[in-house]
């Protein structure tokens, strides 16, 4: 099983310093989210909490995954990079295989994009995007950086998208993997039957279960029993070897993971954040991987 240092959240001046402590402490990638902006109003609810209501306020920080990751990469060596994840449906999905396709042949084999719908309406509305239509443009756009970020010509026409035969250059030589998010089924369907994995938000042991089965039956149902395939999410259990053991065994191969909130309650500062990273590591990364 790998582990993933997740950054949500975290102050710009944090970002290098414990992406350097994770590589350094034997962490396998570091999983970064995506938020444009905080409207101060929203006209919907947040999908994963009780009352759906936000737990972060407007000055929470999100730096930019195409901003953070190519500074990350560039103080480390070994460590890979992923979104988790971004919401390509409120942007031009051209635009995105620009910039992750630049991004990956870079920092080769090093790069991969986890994809998501936004639940918010005014981040459509505000960026010009149909909402309505996003769940149908996500579809096509996994299937247009598929189609541009390796080298050659590519060229799409969807009922969504349209373009004729263009080349972006440089093209990553590695295939950039896909991961899928979401809880709905149509999200579990779609990182079954296009992406190389799905990613989940927190899940407690009895609803990894539930997800794991409904991910294997719509693999199998397109014919994809035997792919190799990730499941990553954030499990709701202790800090232990044992406890990601029995994770493990469940079917989950990434767990994403804030180790400082196991270590007594915030704000912590750097100092304590990269002894979290270390200790994270030395109790439960290395037992694990022995």
């Amino acid at each position: 099983m790998k582990f993933s240092l997740s950054l949500a959240m975290s102050p710009p001046s944090e970002i290098l310093p414990l992406a350097k402590a994770a590589e350094a402490a034997g962490w396998d990638a570091v999983a970064v989210p995506d938020s444009v902006f905080f409207p101060e109003q929203v006209s919907a609810d947040y999908p994963y909490t009780a009352d759906g209501a936000r737990f972060w306020d407007g000055e929470v920080p999100f730096v930019d995954p195409f901003v953070s990751v190519p500074a990350m990469a560039a103080v480390t060596e070994r460590l890979a990079f992923y979104t988790n994840v971004y919401k390509v449906v409120l942007r031009e999905p051209l635009l995105v295989a620009k910039m992750l396709g630049s991004l990956a042949a870079m920092f080769e084999g090093r790069v991969a994009i986890g994809l998501g719908l936004s639940w918010i309406p005014e981040e459509f509305r505000w960026l010009g995007q149909e909402m309505k239509t996003r769940g149908k443009r996500l579809d096509e756009t996994i299937d247009i950086l598929r189609a541009t970020l390796q080298p050659g010509f590519a060229e799409y026409h969807g009922k969504q998208y349209d373009f004729d035969r263009l080349m972006m250059s440089p093209a990553p030589q590695l295939p950039v993997p896909i991961y899928v998010g979401g809880h709905s089924d149509a999200a579990i369907d779609r990182a079954a039957r296009a992406g190389d994995g799905w990613i989940g938000a927190q899940v407690a042991p009895p609803e990894i279960d539930e997800l794991v089965g409904k991910l294997r039956t719509r693999l199998a149902a397109h014919g994809r029993a035997d792919d190799a395939f990730e499941i990553k999410l954030t499990p709701l259990v202790l800090a232990t070897e044992e406890a990601m053991a029995s994770v493990a065994a469940q079917g989950v191969t990434d767990v994403i993971t804030i180790p400082w909130l196991y270590h007594g309650a915030g704000p912590h500062t750097l100092e304590q954040k990269v002894e979290s990273v270390h200790r994270f590591a030395e109790e439960v990364i290395a037992p694990l991987s022995d």
